[in-house]
């Protein structure tokens, strides 16, 4: 523990007589939460009755009775408990996960939440290559193009930030689309080994066996002093409903093990004594998550200035100790962080191919009010046709608490409400429910008002958001009610201790047994062609030449950018799924995909339908002009596409007859894209 964050945990004797409004644990986080107001002095500790109980504060309506020893901040004592009686033998009374020392039960935790991971990305495991999410096939596709791209940078020293490996000759934006090199170059080696789509499904893993142990070692060491309590709480974080469904597609969403250390620095710059170098470890954490998720960041950073604000709004006199040396950390902060992402930035918001805003087809999505209170999809409870119009999509179930859940968070909230932190907590919680209802408020799919998004989705930043996704904070706001509750029950002292824990258990199993994770719905996916995977296509493609998959790469038909993905990118591709600006121009409102391509919207369409369409001179002379804009190659078609007879029909029909060359059907169009000819 640094010095920082040694002050910035308030004192137990001090908090042991609170103040008429509040109870506060001593493992309140610091900073705004120490105590202001000048204590009593306790009393002489009596003999515990049960040394498994923290001390309980005296409430200010009664006598200050004689408290406990408070207990060590690490849960194992050296002391062993024992219940001795007059001619009986020393028997334990103490459990025998008590007496494991604190670095067992952090590995144990640990363990539990990676088998966790583990069985919810299960099905995917059995064939990472040819396996994908049932519903949409984009995202890791898009993905597994990012992890590829990292180990050229890290092999070839590539730009980092943009790439023409796609989407060719106009290129992408790497940085305007989430380009992940925080996660992809340490997965450098597992990329080169295994290949991209292994690596995905470790980052998926990882992820959330990640997320989940980083909170709860946050909430063990400065938020709670019972074990379980910072493991339901760990668990909550790492595995709602919320990062379950993002699970399938987002790696870099759910990839959130850096933010609980982001939020404790927040906290200790409240009293830190060395502001600037405790701004300094924030900037280093604020510019690791930009390369995860700059969204998620931005997330966070409002979610603290909501929660600080709620602290000060019901005790405005904390405030006098804490702006000077949060003001300094926040400045040194945002000029050192600013610095090292300076020019990452430019890229992002002015160099080639940038983007001002989303696509129409995202930036209005929001929850549905009904959606707080159904199980998500990939749950025990969850069902997805219950589901299908309380959300944007599945890959958004950015809710889905269940009735029983959403029941104790209130219960949570009215039973701690005299608690500082609780009621910050439950402030934050509900702010960000309601902006994730989006522009339009909804039950059941039946629109009722405007929300109040609609005065927020024009402002910088936050015109690139996507509302759904403000569920996140609340979930997180759940966990750690959820741990606070679990350590207030245990740390309760009435006749019967062993009933009120069984009870606790009870109403944890009552509200998370329905949202309990399941394994990830999956389907089977073509695999990359041996005309690929064997580098036959090298005998006919050129460094500055694509190779063109039909149908052509976008959104929706991203099997070409796995095939670029298999081969590290070797080879180009023009098309493919990504955001650029609307009409090619940087600054432009952003949508999916490049420049749009008549001709390839014609085969998608018969890849889709299996219909051919009747085509004529001014048709064939349109690919042609596309297939030497794009410097193609060769035209690839896997024998195993769907509707592929068709798709041959139909490019013979535009560039003439192709041939068969392993188990694919290729064309050699240099002769016709050739510019010397």
């Amino acid at each position: 523990m640094t010095p920082a964050e040694s002050r910035a945990l308030p004192a137990p004797h001090p908090e042991a007589a609170p103040g008429p409004d509040e109870m506060v644990s001593y493992r309140t986080p610091g900073g705004l939460f120490a105590a202001t107001a000048p204590t009593e002095a306790p009393a002489e500790p009596a003999t515990p009755t049960d040394p498994d109980a923290p001390s309980e504060p005296a409430t200010p309506s009664e006598p200050a009775a004689p408290s406990e020893p408070a207990a060590p901040a690490a849960p194992h004592a050296p002391a062993e408990d024992v219940a001795v009686a007059d001619g009986a033998e020393v028997v334990p009374t103490r459990p025998w996960w008590r007496r494991w020392t604190r670095r067992r039960q952090h590995l144990a935790v640990g363990g539990l939440f990676l088998l966790a991971a583990v069985w919810v990305t299960s099905r995917i495991w059995l064939d990472p290559s040819g396996r994908v999410a049932s519903l949409y096939t984009g995202d890791p596709a898009q993905v597994q193009f990012f992890l590829a791209h990292s180990v050229r940078v890290v092999l070839h020293g590539e730009y980092p930030f943009y790439t023409e490996q796609f989407n060719y000759p106009d290129g992408v934006n790497l940085m305007a689309n989430t380009a992940v090199l925080a996660l992809g170059i340490p997965m450098v080696p597992v990329t080169l080994l295994f290949g991209p789509a292994v690596s995905f499904v470790v980052l998926v893993t990882l992820g959330l066996a990640g997320t989940a142990m980083a909170w709860y070692l946050m909430l063990s060491r400065h938020l709670v002093r019972t074990p379980l309590a910072a493991a339901v709480g760990g668990w909550f974080c790492g595995f709602s409903p919320a990062m379950l469904s993002h699970a399938s597609w987002h790696p870099n969403i759910i990839s959130q093990f850096l933010l609980p250390f982001i939020v404790w620095r927040v906290l200790v710059l409240t009293r830190s004594r060395r502001p600037v170098r405790d701004g300094a470890l924030l900037a280093l954490l604020v510019t690791a998550q930009a390369f995860i998720n700059e969204e998620i960041l931005l997330f966070t950073a409002l979610a603290c200035g909501v929660f600080l604000l709620a602290v000060l709004a019901q005790e405005p006199a904390r405030w006098s100790a804490a702006w000077r040396p949060l003001g300094i950390g926040v400045v040194t902060c945002t000029l050192l962080a600013g610095a090292l992402l300076a020019y990452p930035l430019y890229v992002q918001f002015a160099g080639p191919m940038a983007y001002h805003g989303l696509s129409d087809a995202v930036k209005d999505y929001g929850n549905d009010i009904a959606a707080f209170f159904a199980p998500g999809s990939p749950t025990l409870g969850g069902n997805q046709r219950a589901n299908i119009n309380l959300a944007p999509n599945y890959s958004e179930e950015n809710a889905f608490f269940g009735w029983s859940l959403s029941m104790l968070a209130v219960g949570i909230v009215v039973w701690l409400r005299r608690e500082l932190i609780v009621r910050a907590l439950a402030v934050t919680g509900l702010f960000f429910a309601v902006l994730s209802l989006g522009e339009r408020i909804s039950w059941w799919d039946r629109e009722l008002v405007s929300g109040p998004w609609q005065l927020l989705v024009h402002l910088p930043l936050l015109d690139a958001v996507v509302p759904t996704r403000f569920g996140l904070i609340t979930s997180v706001v759940i966990g750690l009610l959820l741990a606070l509750a679990v350590e207030r029950a245990w740390a309760l002292r009435p006749a019967d201790r062993r009933t009120v824990r069984t009870l606790t258990a009870a109403g944890l199993a009552f509200a998370l047994l329905p949202i309990a994770p399941m394994p990830l719905r999956m389907v089977s996916r073509p695999p990359v062609p041996d005309f690929i995977t064997a580098d036959r296509w090298r005998a006919y493609v050129g460094p500055d030449q694509t190779l063109v998959p039909i149908p052509v790469p976008s959104m929706g038909n991203t099997h070409g950018m796995r095939w670029a993905a298999a081969t590290n990118l070797d080879f180009k591709i023009p098309g493919g799924y990504f955001l650029a600006p609307r009409n090619g121009n940087t600054g432009d409102a952003g949508r999916f995909g490049g420049r749009p391509s008549g001709v390839g919207q014609m085969l998608e369409e018969v890849a889709t339908t299996g219909r051919m369409p009747k085509l004529d001179d001014r048709q064939r002379r349109r690919f042609a002009d596309e297939l030497r804009h794009w410097r193609a190659a060769i035209l690839v078609l896997p024998l195993r596409q769907q509707n592929a007879e068709p798709l041959r029909r139909t490019v013979e029909d535009l560039v003439g007859p192709g041939r068969q060359e392993l188990d694919v059907w290729m064309w050699d169009v240099r002769a016709l894209t050739d510019r010397s000819v």
